[in-house]
């Protein structure tokens, strides 16, 4: 069934960014911290009490909200953390709450604060903004964009691949969804949010055909590739067998792919560059987003989304997706060995992903991939993923690159 997405976009988000850590030879001394958490804009009856907030830095504590939203930290290391709240809201309560007659749908209220330097100075309580949007059907459940070695410890890219999945109890239509990759050219946006508004940029934008239906069991996976083929038997024989792929980015320009002619196209819409393939960044950054609209992206989105890198009138171009129109999203960022993640290299506001996903390794090839964690299993065995609009909680770095497990 398909739906427009809901989001209530706080407009102001407190954040400090800062990129080293407090000197423990200066401050040593634990300390106490509050933060309150403050209702969504659009839902502003929200009950904020019993919510869990976690600091995670070089260590993490949690604790729970009270009436007032606040969630009080005892003997906290002096150091800089996230924060990060998320709790569900079920259709009965929203529609109690609001007064609003909506689906027959949940939703999430999350929130996230970055690079929050936290020391003895830290008196006042820090308030953390929430947003709140309706739960998906289909979500982004695996990206495979690492690549890894072949047999003779060269780098192997050809079986990178993304999965979606239907976290839903009934079947979904994915027919003329779209998928867009996020701008990569480097760590540092060539498009940084701050002079964005209500949009992202795509290098790339994909469409599953919407010639005729394509239903997706409640629990079931739409494996989307760039080389449907066994890769096992390619000199990768640590690389998974992607025969089984629903859809396939045609390598139309550069012959670099090994195409299945018995698979389906995956249509291209849009690419900065000539490549036809999903151009899926080992190492990072490597975001991803899926959206629906009744626009002409092919047309009327080529002819008036499209922009070159800020501050630029020429060159790369790359497209904007008005995020009123994204259903899922993932914020993949490069891994840069002892400084770890930035945050400020984000491509997504936190509205549409408080967090963000990685894996250890700083040039990729080291055949992981980061898929969604699984929140319950129902009585029949159908697999509930993890959905929280906060990929640093939702997602997981793992080597198992079969496609359609979750465990």
């Amino acid at each position: 069934m398909k739906r427009n997405t809901i989001f209530y976009i706080l407009p102001f988000l407190f954040s400090v960014a800062l990129t080293s850590c407090i000197d423990f030879d200066d401050a040593t001394q634990a300390i106490s911290v509050d933060i309150q958490v403050t209702a969504p804009e659009g839902y502003p009856k929200a009950n904020l009490q019993g919510h869990d907030i976690t600091l995670s830095g070089s260590h993490t504590f949690t604790a729970k909200t009270d009436a007032q939203g606040i969630a009080h930290f005892e003997n906290i290391i002096p150091d800089v953390y996230n924060a990060s709240a998320s709790w569900k809201v079920s259709a009965e309560e929203y529609a109690q709450t609001t007064g609003k007659t909506v689906e027959n749908k949940n939703y999430t209220v999350s929130g996230s604060l970055t690079a929050q330097t936290l020391d003895a100075s830290t008196t006042a309580a820090i308030a953390m903004g929430t947003t709140i949007s309706q739960d998906q059907s289909i979500l982004i459940g695996k990206v495979f964009y690492q690549g890894n070695k072949d047999d003779n410890n060269k780098n192997y890219v050809y079986a990178n691949y993304l999965e979606l999945y239907n976290n839903s109890e009934e079947a979904y239509d994915i027919a003329g969804l779209y998928i867009a990759l996020l701008e990569s050219t480097s760590p540092d946006s060539e498009y940084p949010l701050q002079y964005l508004t209500d949009s992202i940029v795509a290098k790339q934008v994909f469409r599953i055909p919407a010639d005729q239906p394509f239903m997706v069991a409640p629990g079931g996976s739409v494996l989307l590739v760039n080389s449907a083929v066994d890769h096992t038997t390619k000199g990768a024989s640590v690389a998974p067998n992607l025969l089984s792929a629903d859809f396939e980015a045609k390598d139309k320009n550069n012959n670099r792919y090994e195409n299945n002619p018995a698979v389906p196209e995956l249509v291209q819409l849009f690419s900065f560059t000539n490549n036809t393939f999903m151009n899926l960044m080992n190492g990072g950054p490597c975001g991803i987003v899926i959206f629906e609209t009744d626009e002409d992206v092919a047309v009327d989105w080529v002819n008036n989304n499209l922009t070159y890198r800020y501050g630029y009138e020429s060159g790369r171009q790359y497209m904007k997706i008005p995020t009123r129109f994204i259903i899922d999203a993932v914020d993949i960022l490069k891994y840069n060995g002892e400084t770890g993640v930035d945050p400020n290299t984000k491509r997504l506001f936190d509205y549409l992903d408080a967090g963000y996903a990685f894996t250890e390794a700083k040039i990729g090839y080291d055949g992981r991939l980061v898929r969604r964690k699984v929140a319950s299993t129902t009585t029949d065995g159908r697999k509930i993923l993890q959905d929280t609009n906060n990929s640093a909680n939702d997602f997981e770095a793992i080597d198992n690159l079969t496609p359609r497990i979750y465990e």
